[in-house]
């Protein structure tokens, strides 16, 4: 029976993706909740049967008492047949139409809906831009994507277990009232309109308070993620207190948008006993008059004091239930602040795979300034023949990473185009042109996953032997064998910790390398491939380098120059633009910038601090 109900909806179905989806609430969930349509109709209206049945029950009785007025043995003839079909409605129709309800609710939407949320909220998120993610805090997009899924599951419920329930049962209480005497329904009616006020006051307030008391909670897990990610840095320049300053202000912020948010609540507990009481005094004094003067009957009475003091009960809960449906439309309000924001980078609707034939580049008057106006690359062309091995060489900031992380399309150029064997890659889906290019950089993070699952990234359709095979070529293997964790798993199984920390930086390089051998791509990308290694592992490393070079269109990044001489061609950017190119000697021989940072090397390092 539960796997019936689970089973649904189908929290993953293939639905448009869309690059820009609605900012505004109400779109946001419509779009999201499409899959739940019919479930939706089907739990409102069981929501609104089960308020139906409780209106009935008081109605029911004070029809008892009134009925109680002969002698047992003639009520019993008269209405015993009655009183048994009420006693099995209520001991079987009422539990099934209960247990439909529940069913729904809990079953069918509560797991699946959050499920459906997380999937296609993070699924947004990974499509956005490497720069994109560059200009926000993880630990502040993670913390939207996790808040803002169980969020949208509270306003569902809220929606079906208390709004719906609440508007069916007023409703049916009006009509329960309006039945005995219509002049019962005045006090409802009047109460009703200072309880609308009452809410509509309280929700204003607190959907303000909560949006900001959630942006105080999403602010304090961006600094404290902060700080964690970057705990070897707070301990090697001893900044514990400094740190602890730093979350102490977002705490603090957190907690004056709290207290704020509770005040409201606290207002609107006093004024909602206040009123409760009107309703009380109200409704059971008003029947108990129109008693006294004969208008309605023992069982009217009994029927309103019952359900004036029901609704005593539940006004507070229904008032907390709108309270924290606004609340969590807050939360969900704050996470469209980054799962709405559009796709700027995306693959043209007639997109075909990036089809490479020899592996040559172009770059033709490529311009990106990071909407700067200044700094990055500057109207730069230059052809990398198939199979050639181009070194690329300058300062820091002459626009070395500028240029690598437009060929691999983590931005869009302001100006200029890139083409392989002819193909303009912003016109070629961006999965198949990374595809065709492997990259080690100076500075690679790993998966906290095994050291399998790292390597296995380059290609997961690899055999445990390749792994081991591109491992050796890496000269990680015997490193590898000798690795355990905490949890007792060893070897290729051994997990690297959050980016990698539990390995050397010298590790993780050899790790990226078997990744990218394992990937063999046709292009092959190098960022200070070897800038974490020691002398005599980089001896090493240099051969299994070359060897990967074969047959590949290279493009090398180095400050030491040493690792680039023997390349085809040497490139030389300074201020965004290529100011000399050709081989090692004839740059040497030229006399120009090349020669002069290999003149002031020190060790095979170039000193990038120098102008």
């Amino acid at each position: 029976m539960f796997r019936f109900f689970e089973n649904l909806v189908d929290p993953y179905v293939e639905y448009t993706q869309q690059d820009a989806p609605p900012k505004k609430l109400w779109p946001f969930f419509r779009v999201y909740s499409a899959p739940f349509k019919k479930v939706f109709i089907l739990t409102a209206i069981m929501s609104v049967a089960v308020a139906a049945i409780e209106i009935g029950l008081i109605y029911y009785m004070g029809r008892l008492v009134d009925l109680l007025n002969g002698s047992p043995a003639e009520v019993w003839r008269l209405y015993g047949m009655e009183f048994t079909l009420v006693a099995f409605g209520v001991l079987f129709l009422r539990p099934v139409v209960l247990a439909l309800d529940v069913l729904l609710l809990n079953n069918a939407v509560l797991p699946n809906y959050g499920a459906l949320f997380r999937w296609r909220t993070h699924r947004q998120v990974l499509r956005q831009s490497v720069g994109w993610f560059e200009d926000d805090f993880a630990g502040r997009i993670a913390n939207r994507i996790m808040q803002t899924p169980p969020a949208a599951g509270d306003v569902v419920f809220q929606v079906f277990d208390a709004i719906s329930y609440s508007l069916a049962y007023l409703i049916g209480a009006a009509i329960l009232l309006a039945t005995a005497d219509w002049q019962l329904m005045l006090p409802l009616l009047l109460w009703f309109g200072l309880y609308a006020a009452l809410t509509r006051w309280t929700v204003l307030k607190v959907a303000v308070a909560s949006k900001a008391s959630s942006d105080a909670r999403s602010l304090v897990t961006g600094r404290v993620v902060d700080t964690y990610t970057n705990i070897h840095s707070v301990k090697m320049f001893a900044h514990h207190d400094r740190e602890m300053e730093h979350a102490k202000s977002a705490i603090e912020n957190a907690r004056v948008t709290f207290q704020n948010e509770m005040r409201i609540f606290t207002v609107m507990d006093v004024c909602l006993v206040t009123l409760n009481g009107f309703l009380i005094v109200g409704i059971v004094g008003w029947a108990f008059f129109l008693w006294s003067t004969g208008l309605v009957t023992v069982g009217a009475v009994t029927a309103a004091t019952a359900l004036a003091l029901r609704l005593n009960s539940m006004t507070a809960w229904i008032m907390w239930a709108l309270s924290t449906f606004f609340q969590q439309l807050g939360v969900v309000a704050e996470g469209l602040e980054t799962i709405a924001q559009p796709i700027t980078l995306v693959d043209p609707h007639d997109a075909k795979p990036l089809k490479l034939t020899d592996g040559r580049i172009e770059l033709r008057g490529l311009t990106h300034h990071y909407g700067r106006g200044s700094g990055g690359l500057d109207n730069v062309d230059i052809t990398v023949q198939p199979g050639e091995k181009i070194g690329l060489i300058g300062r820091s900031g002459a626009g070395k990473s500028t240029l690598v992380k437009l060929l691999l399309r983590f931005y869009d150029p302001e100006g200029g185009c890139i083409m392989i064997d002819g193909q303009d890659i912003t016109k070629v889906r961006q999965d198949s042109l990374r595809k065709t290019i492997g990259m080690v950089q100076q500075d690679n993070s790993l998966l906290h996953r095994s050291i399998l699952e790292n390597i296995l990234y380059g290609r997961p359709s690899a055999s445990l032997a390749e792994v081991i095979a591109a491992a050796r070529q890496a000269q990680a293997h015997d490193f590898i064998t000798e690795l355990a964790d905490d949890e007792g798993r060893s070897g290729y199984n051994a997990q690297v910790g959050e980016r990698g920390v539990k390995l050397s930086g010298g590790q993780r390089q050899r790790i990226a390398l078997a990744r990218v051998i394992l990937k063999d791509a046709p292009i092959l990308v190098l960022d200070e491939a070897t800038s974490a290694l020691d002398s005599e592992v980089e001896a090493a490393i240099q051969q299994t380098l070359y060897g990967m070079m074969e047959g590949k269109t290279v493009i090398a990044i180095a400050h030491r120059l040493s690792t680039i001489a023997a390349m085809d061609r040497i490139l030389v950017m300074d201020n965004g633009r290529i100011v000399e190119q050709g081989t090692h000697e004839v740059l040497l021989a030229k006399g120009g910038l090349y020669a002069d940072l290999w003149g002031r090397q020190s060790g095979g390092f170039l000193k990038t601090d120098e102008a």
